[in-house]
């Protein structure tokens, strides 16, 4: 079994997504001790944007087909995703731009798009500075939706989302949001694959 582990905020250690995605992978490991996990942290080694310059014969050609390979290859896919202005950073949507390729994860049919990836675990550990589960906040969540629609696109139907939201809210919030999140990565996340 294959896992792929994907960080995306640029706060190093002071980073929730990152507490939160590497205890998913240590849940992980723990029930399937054999597992293969491959790290790649986009804010450390950042991709550039997909623009025509990485055309074919561009030498960040071969770093894209590594990167949908990557994904390709992982039954499991933890990604740490913080929410910055009510979306995902920058950084995940480069990596994203390289897995959504028309003709490798999704086609084009007569009846619209058909997703080409099944059988994929995704689990997002997404971490908020605000509440945007519930409440007036919910219209401005273009975290979540974005991710389940991606994800569904090419046809991944089951992802899972561990939050920790409030954590600008205050300490006691922080903590409360941590400890909520964490006892649901030991509790209630899916391990099974």
């Amino acid at each position: 079994m294959k896992l792929l582990h994907i960080d995306s905020s640029v706060l190093g250690d002071d980073s929730a997504s990152r507490r939160l995605g590497a205890a998913i992978v240590a849940r992980l490991r723990d029930v399937h001790p054999g597992i293969e996990v491959t790290y790649r942290d986009l804010a450390a080694r950042t991709l550039p944007h997909f623009t025509p310059m990485l055309a074919d014969g561009h030498p960040c050609i071969q770093r894209n087909v590594e990167i949908l390979d990557e994904f390709l290859a992982a039954d499991i896919v933890v990604i740490g995703a913080p929410m910055y202005n009510f979306t995902i950073p920058t950084q995940l949507k480069a990596w994203i731009d390289r897995i959504l390729i028309a003709g490798k994860t999704f086609r084009y049919t007569g009846h619209g798009p058909e997703g080409l990836v099944h059988g994929k675990h995704v689990v997002v550990a997404s971490a908020r500075g605000g509440i945007y589960s519930e409440g007036p906040a919910t219209a401005v969540d273009f975290q979540e939706t974005y991710l389940r629609h991606v994800f569904g696109f090419i046809g991944i139907r089951h992802v899972e989302f561990v939050r920790a939201e409030g954590l600008n809210l205050g300490a006691g919030q922080r903590e409360a949001a941590l400890a909520g999140a964490l006892a649901k990565i030991e509790g209630e996340l899916r391990v099974a694959a």
